[in-house]
């Protein structure tokens, strides 16, 4: 991995991204130890965390993790989720974050020398680009060892630098779980890891 010390670095972490990549490697992230891992490399001047949330009754699944989030060093980017059925009568949800991170990661990219991009999606690999144009090395973070893979190959070419999330991993377990062959509804909830249109 290629960092410097005084570089001034940004995350941005697609929250159901990173979640699903994470399941499927069998792991659970620490999020406190992500951001150490991180400052020891680098200058970190902040880290986003981005998810939408699905607003129903009082209690959202994902309102303890965001809650910590909030107070513990990340800067949280969130909007409601929107409900509906789909064709078939399934019930669906949609809360897709890309234009925040991107707005995020532009209007940031003045006061960086590296961002890390904590996702697989195709769709920022023009994001990449631009802010690459701008003098920004870009990182992106993801994993080609689950089936399927989590990264598109065009993002992967795209970035300065490829890093496999199996690898760095162990930095910030907070405990294995078994690796996802399929998705599995949780009791109590919304499991998050519903794809990046889908939280």
């Amino acid at each position: 991995m290629d960092f410097v010390a005084n570089e001034r670095l940004a995350l941005f972490i697609d929250g159901a991204n990173l979640y699903s990549a994470s399941r499927n490697l069998g792991f659970d992230v620490d999020y406190r130890s992500l951001l150490e891992f991180f400052r020891a490399r680098a200058q970190l001047i902040r880290a986003y965390y981005y998810s939408a949330l699905l607003e129903t009754e009082e209690y959202s699944p994902l309102k303890p993790l965001t809650d910590w989030l909030a107070y513990n060093g990340y800067t949280l980017v969130t909007k409601p989720a929107k409900e509906f059925t789909d064709a078939s009568g399934r019930r669906r949800v949609k809360g897709n974050m890309d234009i925040e991170l991107a707005i995020d990661m532009l209007e940031l990219s003045p006061r960086l020398d590296h961002a890390v991009l904590f996702s697989g999606d195709a769709d920022f690999r023009r994001l990449v680009e631009a802010v690459q144009r701008r003098g920004v090395r870009v990182s992106v973070v993801s994993s080609i060892r689950t089936s399927p893979p989590m990264v598109a190959d065009e993002l992967r070419r795209q970035a300065d630098q490829f890093i496999e999330l199996a690898e760095i991993a162990p930095e910030f377990t907070r405990r294995q779980t078994e690796p996802r062959a399929r998705f599995t509804p949780r009791p109590g909830g919304l499991d998050p890891s519903l794809g990046h249109d889908e939280i």
